[in-house]
């Protein structure tokens, strides 16, 4: 199931500075910096993702995509009182790890998730800053899958609408505050 971008997220627009050929030629990179240096706008950003969920009940674990996702997948877990899960880009754990390979817009990369940080049946929500082509958020949720956890939903700060990343997500619930 998706859901449509609310029409009243369109402040999140005026806290995201836009920058030209980053990282490279023909790119433009969403920098969320000065949304979170605004405290307010920040402040907004989090409960506005934890409202797009407040219907799903008993979340257990907000999982937070490295490394702007931590930032804004750690006071949803806070504010929904559950539990915090880091997916972390492979080579960062220190212990017994799930790994998946995956594709993102300028290359490839892997990710990894503890093997014991999501129990089976557990309610899980993802978080990130950007959709774009949907390979992280889908490498992320085949960890938790692998690992036996019941994705709830994914949700972000902004989507790339043009790189269609909702697509590779399926039938997963997808909540975004605003689209470019």
């Amino acid at each position: 199931m998706t859901a449509d971008v609310a029409a009243d997220s369109s402040w999140v627009r005026d806290h995201i500075r836009a920058i030209a050929d980053y990282p490279k030629q023909g790119v433009t990179f969403r920098d969320i910096t000065p949304l979170l240096g605004n405290p307010a706008a920040f402040g907004r950003a989090v409960d506005d993702l934890v409202t797009r969920f407040h219907d799903v009940p008993e979340i257990d674990r907000v999982v937070g995509i490295e490394a702007r996702g931590f930032i804004l997948a750690a006071p949803v877990a806070y504010r929904l009182r559950a539990g915090f899960v880091p997916i972390r880009k492979a080579g960062k754990l220190p212990w017994a790890v799930a790994r998946e390979a995956y594709d993102l817009e300028y290359g490839t990369d892997k990710l990894e998730i503890h093997r014991d940080a999501i129990r089976p049946s557990e309610k899980i929500l993802i978080v990130d800053d950007v959709l774009a082509t949907g390979g992280t958020a889908e490498a992320t949720a085949k960890l938790v899958e692998t690992l036996g956890g019941i994705i709830v939903g994914v949700g972000f700060l902004l989507e790339l609408h043009d790189l269609m990343g909702r697509t590779r997500l399926g039938e997963y619930r997808v909540e975004s505050l605003t689209t470019y």
